[in-house]
């Protein structure tokens, strides 16, 4: 047995996710732009892996209309992804700089994105891709977050220091909420990282000063704040019944707000923080609320998915805790005969020769290397598109790589200590 302790893999983090309570399906993008499906009717299976790509940063993702999958980035595209051919199917310019945010309506046929000159457009989701229908009010400052109202009459929008509420039959800024502090009589800048609109009018904002905070956005006023975190609170999602939430830190802990009847029987209820959970090492870039289960994604590229004991009738695998803290794909492949192995990386392959010995032991024992593992070659690939799959031959001499859109072949020819190789 040999330990291969010279793969210097870097897992890209978890940028945001999108849970699709009708198939039970997760999408989730990590900061290399790749996009991973998760099927959780099916025991929490990666169904399926879209490659990255280096021009094509994903800020935000959105399902809509059933099944189809949306994504935005800081390219300024809106894009569609085919989940058959797992590539890009539609792109349009959302003609607004950077997008940062982007949500549909609550029956998929709109989507809103927030961008960075401060507009919020809405687009059509048409059968053959998205159309632009119009600009809604646009004011200074990029628009970091945004949530329809369930009723899809209004949208509300967060900002640096403030957060709007925008009439969408209109197009008009109907109330803006300042969300800054003073600290020692001096103002300093807030960051609303996320936001919701429940169905009872409420606005719930997660900002960098670690507060969830709720709004009576008509009164501009403060119904209850709760500091989650000395860090920023980053990310934040609402359950379908509105009566629970998780809020992601930068410190990489995710806390669990629930609401709950003030007494036994009690018609009157107020929001209480009632979980925290340390899973990750990392900032909690996403978050997602299923029925049965608080979902949350860090920089440290970990997928976390902690059941709701509360709604879990049974025990059966969905109530154990999970983890997915390594890649699911094949990304080492090991040429036998010739004592190689390869090594795949988003754009480049790296072929290394295994070290030997020349003692004997008793199993177990660790045996002393008479020649150390060797780098042989270094493959880099061309063009912005990442390598999705690779392989060696078990003779060594035949290496073969594929991106999105293209195949490549080549042959290595080792004489000595030289190494060449030619492509085919």
């Amino acid at each position: 047995v040999h330990r291969v302790r010279f793969f210097g893999l870097v897992p890209a983090g978890v940028r945001c996710l999108a849970y699709q309570a009708r198939g039970a399906r997760l999408a989730l993008a990590r900061t290399d732009g790749a996009v991973e499906i998760y099927n959780f009717g099916a025991n929490y299976f990666q169904e399926k892996v879209i490659p990255g790509h280096e021009t094509r940063s994903v800020e935000a993702l959105c399902w809509a209309a059933g099944d189809r999958l949306f994504g935005a980035g800081l390219s300024g595209d809106i894009v569609e992804y085919d989940l058959a051919r797992l590539s890009v199917s539609h792109s349009v310019d959302g003609c607004g700089g950077p997008i940062w945010s982007m949500e549909a309506n609550r029956s998929g046929t709109q989507l809103a994105i927030g961008c960075e000159d401060g507009s919020v457009k809405l687009f059509q989701v048409v059968p053959d891709g998205i159309q632009f229908e119009r600009n809604l009010d646009r004011r200074k400052g990029r628009i970091l977050c945004l949530s329809w109202h369930p009723s899809g009459s209004h949208i509300v929008a967060g900002s640096i220091n403030i957060f709007r509420v925008l009439d969408v039959s209109s197009g008009l800024t109907v109330q803006t909420v300042m969300v800054n502090c003073r600290v020692q009589k001096v103002k300093r800048e807030c960051v609303v990282w996320s936001i919701a609109f429940l169905s009872s009018g409420t606005v719930i904002t997660s900002d960098s000063f670690g507060r969830v905070q709720f709004w009576d956005w008509e009164k501009g006023t403060v119904q209850e704040s709760y500091t989650v975190s000395t860090s920023a609170a980053l990310s934040m999602a609402v359950s379908e019944s509105e009566d629970s939430l998780i809020v992601g830190t930068s410190s990489g802990t995710t806390h669990q707000l629930q609401l709950l009847p003030v007494k036994m029987d009690s018609q009157e209820k107020r929001w209480v923080r009632t979980k925290p959970f340390q899973y990750h090492t990392h900032d909690v870039r996403a978050v997602a609320h299923s029925p049965t289960a608080l979902i949350s994604g860090g920089l440290d590229a970990q997928l976390v998915i902690r059941p709701l004991m509360e709604k879990v009738n049974k025990k059966n695998y969905d109530v154990a805790l999970r983890k997915f803290t390594f890649p699911h794909r094949r990304l080492v492949s090991c040429a036998r005969k010739a004592r190689l192995l390869l090594f795949q990386f988003s754009q480049h392959l790296e072929l290394w020769r295994l070290g030997s010995t020349e003692e004997t032991g008793k199993d177990g024992e660790v045996l002393p290397l008479c020649r150390m593992p060797e780098h042989l070659v270094q493959l880099k690939s061309k063009g912005p598109e990442h390598i999705s799959c690779s392989c060696v031959s078990p003779c060594g001499s035949w290496i073969a790589y594929s991106t999105a859109s293209r195949f490549h072949l080549c042959r290595v020819q080792c004489e000595g200590n030289t190494i060449s190789v030619k492509k085919v």
